[in-house]
Formats: C-alpha cells, sequence, structure tokens
C-alpha cells in the first residue's frame, strides 16, 4: 500500500489553537492514526499531516494543504466553544475515514470470485487459516458431492471447473463449516438455506436480455386457514404496472428441497417468461409462486394438507382480489416440479373445474410404485380416492393442456412413467416428455420454456 501525505491546516486565534491541539491527541488514538506532524504554528496556527492511501487521496483536487478555516479573535470571544466543536468534528470525520480506509485496505489480497472466463468458472475463498476447503452444488455436474480446491498464495484457495451456460447454486465448505461466497452478492433461498449463485451466460431464452421486463413480488399476506403469515413470490408481465388488461394466471410450484424463492433465482422464471413473451411463444401471464412448506407432507394423495388448505382459501382469493387476473377455467393453470407436482395433482384433479392446464415435472402420484422393503400403504390408493372424477368424461373436455416431462437420469423416472399410465387409462390426453436429465434445476428451466408456450392459447 503507497501512502501520500494529506495535509490540514488551520489558522485561529491562539486560545482556540491549544484547545483542538490538546484534544487532537485523544481523537487520534481513538481511530489508531498517529499524525506525522502536528505543531501549532507561533500560537496561531495548526498543522495537521496524516498519512492516506493514495487511491483514497486521488479523490482530492489538490494534496497541498487545504485550509479548513480562518478564525479571527471575532469568532474568538463570540463563539469559542463553537468553533472548538467545529474544528474537532472536522478533524474526527477525516481520522475515522483515515482508519476505515486504512482498515479496509489491510484487509488482506483482493479475491474475485465467482469469475467466469472461456467456459470455465473460477471459485476462490480467502482462508488463510482454513486445512480444507470443498466447493458444493448438486447441479452443478462436475461437482458432484463436492470437490476440494487449492490453497494458493496469500491464502487464496481456488478450483476451476468447466460449466455449461445456465444458472447454478454453490456453497463452500471450510474445515466441515457450509459458509456462502463472501465476495458473491447473488444469493438464492431454499428450504432452510442460502446459496451463492454464479450465472454463465450463453443460453439466451434464459439469460437478461435487451427485451421488455416484468416485475416480481415478494408478498407476505396472511392465512386464515393456518392462522399465520405466509409469503409467495408474483411475477406480472412487461406492461401490468400501467394499470391496464386483465390476465390470466399460472400457479408454479417448487420442489422438497425449495421454498418461494426459488423459481425466481435459480429457476429463472422471470426471464424465461419475459424472453419467451418479447418472442410471441408465450402470451402475458401472471405467475404466482407460493410458498410449498405449510406444515408436514403427505405422501401418496392421502387428502388436503395445510398447502392444499391455504392454497384454495386464502392464496387463490388473496391472488383474484388483489392482481387483476381472469378467473374462469380457462385462464387458470397450475405446474410443480417434485414436491410441488404432487401438491398440484391433490389441489387440481378435485378442483379440475377450475384448470385447463396442469404440468408435471419430474415426479408423479408419490407412492405409486412401491419402493423395495417399503412398508403396504395405508387407506385407499390416490387412483381410488379419486375415481369419480378420473372418470368423469365431461369435465375432462376442456382439460387443454395434461403436460408430463422427467429426465432419464431422474429417480423418480419410473413414478412418472406409471402416473402417465394411469390417467391414460382414465382416458386423460396426456403428453408425456423423456429425454436426458436429473432431478436438477438444469431440466426444471427447460420445463418451463416448454410448458410456458402451452398456455391460455
Amino acid at each position: 500500500m503507497v501512502y501520500r501525505k494529506h495535509y490540514f491546516q488551520a489558522r485561529f486565534s491562539d486560545p482556540v489553537c491549544r484547545t483542538i491541539y490538546n484534544e487532537f491527541f485523544r481523537i487520534s488514538r481513538r481511530y489508531g492514526i498517529t499524525p506525522d506532524r502536528i505543531q501549532s504554528g507561533g500560537g496561531t496556527r495548526l498543522d495537521l499531516a496524516l498519512p492516506l492511501p493514495s487511491m483514497v487521496v486521488e479523490h482530492y483536487d489538490q494534496i497541498t494543504p487545504i485550509p479548513l478555516l480562518d478564525i479571527d479573535d471575532t469568532h474568538l470571544f463570540n463563539g469559542l466553544r463553537a468553533q472548538s466543536t467545529r474544528i474537532l468534528g472536522v478533524i474526527t470525520l477525516f481520522l475515522g475515514l483515515t482508519a476505515s480506509t486504512q482498515a479496509q485496505f489491510q484487509q488482506g489480497p483482493r479475491v474475485v470470485s465467482p469469475e467466469v472466463f472461456e467456459g470455465r468458472v473460477a471459485f476462490r475463498l480467502l482462508a488463510p487459516d482454513a486445512k480444507k476447503v470443498q466447493l458444493t452444488g448438486s447441479d452443478i455436474p462436475a461437482v458432484g458431492r463436492g470437490i476440494e480446491l487449492t490453497k494458493g498464495e496469500q491464502g487464496i484457495w481456488e478450483a476451476s471447473i468447466e460449466i455449461a451456460p445456465g444458472y447454478y447454486r454453490y456453497n463452500f465448505n471450510v474445515d466441515g463449516v457450509t459458509v456462502i461466497d463472501p465476495r458473491n452478492p447473488s444469493t438464492s433461498e431454499s428450504v432452510g438455506n442460502v446459496w451463492s449463485m454464479v450465472s454463465v451466460p450463453g443460453a439466451e431464452w434464459m439469460d437478461t436480455t435487451s427485451v421488455p421486463h416484468g416485475a416480481i413480488e415478494e408478498i407476505t399476506y396472511y392465512s386464515t386457514s393456518l392462522k399465520r403469515f405466509r409469503r409467495m413470490h408474483v411475477y406480472t408481465p412487461p406492461g401490468y404496472q400501467k394499470g391496464e388488461g386483465v390476465f390470466p394466471v399460472f400457479h408454479l410450484l417448487h420442489g422438497a428441497g425449495d421454498c418461494d424463492d426459488s423459481w425466481t433465482t435459480v429457476g429463472r422464471a422471470g426471464m424465461i417468461l419475459d424472453n419467451s413473451i418479447a418472442s410471441g411463444k408465450a402470451v402475458p401471464m401472471i405467475v404466482v409462486m407460493p410458498a410449498g412448506h405449510a406444515g408436514p407432507f403427505r405422501f401418496g394423495g392421502s387428502g388436503p394438507d395445510e398447502f392444499a388448505q391455504d392454497f384454495t382459501e386464502d392464496l387463490m382469493p388473496y391472488v383474484e382480489s388483489n392482481y387483476r387476473v381472469k378467473t374462469d377455467r380457462s385462464s387458470r393453470a397450475m405446474a410443480g416440479l417434485s414436491m410441488g407436482n404432487a401438491q398440484t395433482l391433490n389441489i387440481a384433479i378435485p378442483n379440475l373445474h377450475k384448470f385447463a392446464y396442469l404440468g408435471v415435472f419430474s415426479s408423479g402420484v408419490f407412492g405409486i410404485i412401491l419402493s423395495p422393503n417399503a412398508p403396504a400403504p395405508q387407506g385407499p390408493s390416490y387412483e381410488e380416492q379419486h375415481e369419480t372424477i378420473l372418470d368423469d368424461a365431461e369435465i375432462k373436455k376442456d382439460l387443454k393442456v395434461f403436460w408430463f416431462a422427467t429426465g432419464k437420469d431422474d429417480f423418480l423416472v419410473k413414478t412418472s412413467q406409471a402416473t402417465v399410465e394411469m390417467f391414460r387409462r382414465h382416458q386423460f390426453n396426456v403428453e408425456y416428455l423423456e429425454e436426458k436429465g436429473a432431478h436438477t434445476w438444469i431440466v426444471w428451466r427447460e420445463y418451463l420454456k416448454e410448458f410456458a408456450p402451452k398456455l391460455f392459447r
């Protein structure tokens, strides 16, 4: 660090000079700064020479002595205390700036993380006393269960890996403690956790592009059915803020490991919708992303859960009362991934008269396929519970889209296949997409891109 001398110069009457002269040492000790020179110039001048980092001094127009005050005897007798306080205030402010600036530049080497270049991403962490640092992030194919960073000079740990265009969560594990990247302000929430997030540009359909953009709101509402406050995120399309038009509504649910923030951050829902609407592939719509964790989740479709109660009794009425949305069946859609898919089927099938578009991502009816050594299910199956509506030919007529998508490597692929087969047995017109991919955000963003253009046509 290179320091250049910066001078204060004050000219005033002798008693004021002595007051400041005495107080200056007390103030300077508070900030841990020792002046190179402090002297009373003939009893009427006080010169202070303080070291300051050159990059801060560059913000000043002059490095030569700066006259701060010129106090004559009239000032002295009319306001000695006020002037002394004023001078000391200026000096204290400068000393505080100097101390904080010195502390800032003495914290260690500059660390850039993450750094994206030529299809690779470098992750770095300053941890000179750490014994082991790992990079974790289940959606990054090259990371798996974690890769170790290498410690370099000045205590900077680093790992560089190839990553395809997309948006990825990651964290560091430092000697067994999980931490976010302190150099990266971009984060994404999951259930009970926060992740750092890195963007690798190159997928225009989910990148931030030069098109009209909508808005995403974080809404807190009171759930009368659950007797507590809840949160959701709501996307409104470009132009909605002008107060014109009424729009269809799409309820988009997250999975068991996530929360209502997830679709808007790592899921890129806002940008996917913006780009799809701008290209004419999707129609303008409002997208509601609720908080799926409302209480114990019931696998196997064993009846309404707390989320279903909140969704039908509080969330839907709140949206329809506070947003300009259409409320007819043909203007409502619902989809979810994994747990959110099960919630979609638990809510939408019994209320099929309210929804014309359904999407099921990476799952199906939980429990439709028994795991090895699993206990026999208790009570009627999902198919038995909903037999009447499954066989209602009239209500199925206006179900315009029933779309399933699952990755070939997804651990729930057989659940998806069995669910599709069950609905087809009941004469549902099911579209099924099965392509390469696993149970990750890499495919869920793709599914949203494919599903959104099918809505409200």
